[in-house]
């Protein structure tokens, strides 16, 4: 029986995977088939090419200023971030075999632009298709191959359970990062002026200077970015990014909820992140413990599986 794990889609949250990998190597249990969207592809090659522990180390010294240097601003290129810095990094931290010669059996899914199709990268160099797959739609610019442009995979498949089973696997285990994030940002929603976990990373850090810098505007005396990210200050009513937020989260739900009513997994795995923002990459530390935790949750049914 070949054991199979479909890493979701999630952003920052997807440092989870890592805490679920440890936790099942603890269990005993060594998936023969990994299948990623998005930041699940990146994890699941860390997995695949068995620098998983190199790569949690690397992504626990992970802090606000690091990350920002991380990220080159472009413009014009249908994305905020072109990402070669990041995958330069990743380069040094992983090497970038070609997925064919990976001890375990790897595979990503990514959005043809063109046609709107599932793609699936079973071939080819890890880098590439870990860059198709999270190419987050507005925050990465979409990758180019043979001709081709392609968006995050969590855009037609979050949690690719089909992949899996495609690959080989008799048994399932599937990793759902965002099972409790509808409703989000409006439970974090208090009062007028305060600000959800995103905005205070947006509004406060480097990131916007690198912006603001391609703009000539001071984030300082900027009201139409606070127009953009806070509620308005005589009622608290959801501002214009808490409402994109929660959208992108509805539609992430919707499609996973869906697909796996068709092709449910056998073991399903629910990391509690909702208090994670979409972009804090430093809080990997608490996301792995949460990763781990939730495989615990889910001890006797991977476990039962896992004998058959």
């Amino acid at each position: 029986m070949k054991i199979g794990i479909a890493l979701g889609s999630g952003s920052a949250r997807g440092w989870a995977h890592i805490g679920v990998m440890n936790q099942l190597a603890e269990m005993g249990i060594k998936p023969d088939v990994v299948a990623g969207s998005s930041i699940g592809s990146l994890v699941g090659a860390a997995y695949a090419s068995q620098s998983l522990e190199a790569f949690e180390q690397w992504v626990l010294g992970l802090d606000s200023k690091s990350i920002i240097k991380l990220l080159d601003i472009t413009w014009g290129k249908g994305g905020l971030i072109e990402g070669e810095k990041l995958f330069d990094l990743l380069s040094q931290t992983m090497e970038d075999d070609e997925i064919a010669s990976l001890p375990v059996r790897y595979g990503a899914v990514a959005t043809d632009m063109g046609s709107g199709r599932e793609v699936w990268f079973q071939e080819g160099p890890v880098s590439e298709a870990v860059r198709a797959s999270i190419a987050l739609p507005g925050l990465f610019t979409p990758a180019h191959r043979d001709g081709r442009w392609f968006l995050d995979g969590g855009i037609v498949n979050p949690v690719p359970v089909s992949l899996c089973r495609a690959m080989g696997a008799d048994v399932v285990i599937a990793v759902d990062l965002n099972s409790d994030i509808i409703g989000k940002h409006l439970r974090a929603f208090k009062h007028p002026e305060e600000k959800n976990a995103d905005e205070d990373f947006l509004l406060n850090s480097p990131f916007l200077k690198q912006i603001f810098r391609h703009f000539s505007v001071s984030p300082e005396k900027d009201s139409l970015l606070s127009k953009f990210f806070k509620s308005g200050k005589s009622k608290p009513e959801p501002g214009l990014y808490e409402v994109i937020a929660s959208s992108v989260n509805i539609m992430q739900v919707r499609i996973t909820r869906s697909r796996m009513a068709g092709d449910p997994p056998d073991v399903l795995v629910s990391p509690r992140l909702s208090h994670i923002g979409l972009m804090e990459f430093d809080k990997a530390a608490e996301a792995i413990k949460e990763g781990a935790s939730a495989a615990k949750r889910a001890q006797t049914a991977l476990e039962y599986f896992s004998r058959q």
